[in-house]
């Protein structure tokens, strides 16, 4: 019996490979116009400014996905000893201050995320960010569906690794080499100075010198100098990172937050600095601007963190610090993380026997599309 099962795995592990390379193969025939090459350069060569946008595959509806997911959302505790709680249950009741023009959507239905891409290329996206969990969560199935419009498009797609549980550098390098195995060889795959990039959100979370076996040529589970070498980014939170972003052998590190003040890093007055400490010690910067912040529906105790948008006033600022620290690259927070109202999706007015949703009156639903455009446009031509 032994006997047999070992040549039965023999066979499943021979089969799970070959369709594997059958599965990469089948993106060349698909997409036989695409540009692999596209953003792989030498050192160097990059181009004069690049932009990337964090996009959130983890939403779900009942007409495709038997119920809604992230829509209905627990309201969130303030502290383990909060004794509150609550549940947007979705439908005209969901977990975020403003409604989506397309409203609760999936992102497992193709038409929504068609839809998406056109946005993406109105705004003048280059890079679309995926939050990723690991292949056991649920918008793990909406990736190929993503990255396949990317490529018809010309769009890039890369990952942005979240605090999965068990997240460690051990476990982040198995999602590193499964990400890279399955859709190294997709032409939306995106890569730098000809490797892949990744975002690791609350890099904090793990002390550097763990970091540092994962991402310094010496250590123990090294992806240095391997097939699974790639542009890692860190986030910087809280004043006085440097050691850490030195120890750990992060490439670059990443603000994320939309809020102003709400840390170090998310507070424009500081990115002059961060950018030169970057330059000095040979590390990507990537500041990241976002057209307002309100997540009072899922958090209703964090009011202090709401940034009103000031009709577009609050992102021109944003944009405007970019600029003025020189950075080459710049995140946008983002496309659709309507939980805490950062989304640059379109917003619409809606009125339900629950709640009133925002929208961004007097501005148009698509405002913040145009006008993440022309801020991109306006640095790429700088």
């Amino acid at each position: 019996m032994a006997f047999i099962k070992f040549y039965f795995l023999c066979f499943v592990f021979f089969f799970v490979g070959v369709n594997l390379v059958a599965q990469q193969d089948n993106y060349k025939e698909v997409f036989p116009d695409a540009d692999k090459t596209e953003f792989m350069y030498v050192d160097g060569d990059a181009p004069d400014f690049t932009t990337f946008c964090f996009y959130y595959n983890w939403y779900g509806n009942v007409k495709n996905n038997g119920k809604d997911i992230h829509w209905a959302h627990p309201v969130m505790k303030s502290s383990p000893s909060d004794t509150t709680s609550g549940y947007l249950p979705g439908g005209d009741n969901i977990a975020t201050n403003f409604f989506p023009e397309l409203g609760t959507y999936s992102c497992t239905d193709t038409v929504v995320i068609s839809r998406h891409i056109q946005m993406l290329k109105q705004a003048k996206i280059e890079i679309i960010v995926l939050t990723w969990w690991n292949i056991h969560d649920f918008g793990y199935q909406s990736v190929p569906l993503i990255m396949d419009e990317a490529a018809k498009n010309n769009l890039k797609v890369c990952f942005h690794i979240e605090p999965f549980s068990g997240r460690n550098a051990l476990t982040t390098r198995e999602n590193m080499v499964n990400i890279i195995d399955r859709y190294e060889n997709h032409p939306a795959f995106y890569r730098l100075n000809g490797k892949p990039l990744f975002f690791i959100y609350d890099s904090y979370l793990t002390k550097a010198e763990e970091w540092a076996s994962l991402l310094r040529p010496e250590g123990k589970i090294s992806v240095r100098n391997t097939l699974y070498d790639a542009i890692m980014i860190g986030l910087w939170v809280k004043k006085g990172e440097e050691t850490f972003f030195e120890t750990s052998g992060f490439d670059g590190f990443y603000t994320y937050f939309g809020a102003t003040g709400f840390t170090y890093g998310s507070s424009p007055e500081n990115w002059m600095y961060l950018q030169q400490w970057a330059d000095k010690n040979k590390k990507i910067f990537i500041p990241c601007v976002g057209p307002g912040y309100i997540d009072t529906r899922v958090r209703p105790w964090n009011t202090a963190t709401t940034r009103d948008r000031e009709n577009g006033a609050y992102y021109d600022r944003m944009f405007q610090a970019v600029e003025d620290c020189g950075s080459k690259f710049a995140g946008i927070t983002s496309f659709n993380e309507w939980h805490e109202g950062t989304q640059i999706e379109p917003a619409v007015t809606f009125e339900s026997d629950f709640f009133n949703y925002l929208d961004y009156s007097p501005l148009s639903p698509d405002y913040y599309l145009r006008r993440t455009g022309y801020w991109i446009e306006k640095l790429q031509n700088k």
